[in-house]
């Protein structure tokens, strides 16, 4: 799983490691019948599954339906379990999200040097590692889903073959620019948000207008008769786009993408050339 990192320094190691832990978590949740009830989105699932080239912290998943008895919790063995098998230790923490109802989140938390060490960081470089850090990797379900979305199963070949669940790529751009509109998250935006935006304008740019709405409305961000229209939704980016600063977006995915100079290109006109590739 190495093979396809190239780490010379210990942000580049930590970022490997970070990554095998979600894919190898993914595995445990596979083997516990987690698929069964879920399906994978976000992000980590564009990284992982159609090669999204910007780093991710979370693992992000939605019910297949309301379980009033789901329990993150009882997938944590699972998880650990199959990290014991790759010589991992970790911890696996549930908790109830504050900030959010109808959230179910845990942690994944292990020590960052004992880690590194386990996959063959130099010896010298592990000296540089502060011993207390913590790798920390969070889970979070939405035990309440909007409707109107599709999901399918998808093949993963490592760490061993196995399945998961998850979101179409139209329904997962329908939670992206959902996110782009609608996130409120300590009153500024998210520059990954956009990063991704712009990534699903040039590969797959067909979002379900159905499930996008489904998801404003329960957040409460779309509230009129009409349904949503897709002109409507590129009114709403338009009028979001003209509001965004650039320069805060850059700084805050700049840690996240390996070439920074992709950036360059992004201002107002740029973004808003992206959100015309838009499609139903």
């Amino acid at each position: 799983m190495l093979d396809k990192y190239h780490c010379s320094t210990e942000d580049q190691w930590i970022c490997a490691l970070r990554e095998i832990f979600q894919e190898i978590a993914l595995q445990g949740l596979w083997r516990g019948g987690f698929f069964e009830h879920a399906a994978f989105y976000g992000g980590t699932a564009l990284r992982i599954l159609y090669g999204l080239k910007r780093g991710s912290e979370d693992l992000d998943f939605s019910l297949l339906g309301p379980m009033e008895d789901f329990r993150m919790a009882d997938y944590g063995d699972a998880v650990k379990r199959e990290l014991s098998s790759f010589g991992f230790e970790a911890e696996f923490v549930s908790k109830e999200s504050i900030r959010q109802k109808n959230i179910e989140s845990a942690f994944l938390k292990a020590n960052t040097k004992m880690q590194l060490l386990s996959i063959g960081m130099p010896d010298d470089m592990v000296e540089l590692v502060y011993g207390r850090r913590e790798l920390k990797i969070k889970f979070e379900v939405d035990t309440n889903p909007p409707g109107s979305f599709g999901t399918e199963v998808k093949m993963l070949f490592m760490p061993t073959p196995h399945s998961i669940r998850v979101y179409t790529l139209p329904c997962l751009f329908a939670g992206k620019l959902h996110a782009v509109l609608c996130r409120k998250w300590r009153n500024r935006v998210k520059g990954r948000d956009w990063y991704d935006m712009v990534w699903y304008a040039g590969h797959f740019p067909q979002v379900d207008i159905a499930h996008l709405e489904e998801r404003m409305r329960q957040s409460g961000d779309y509230t009129e008769r009409e349904p949503l229209s897709l002109e409507k939704l590129k009114y709403l980016l338009e009028e979001t786009t003209a509001t965004i600063d650039v320069d805060s977006l850059k700084d805050d995915v700049k840690p996240f993408v390996h070439d920074v100079s992709e950036l360059e290109i992004w201002s107002r006109e740029f973004f808003c050339q992206a959100i015309d590739q838009i499609k139903e």
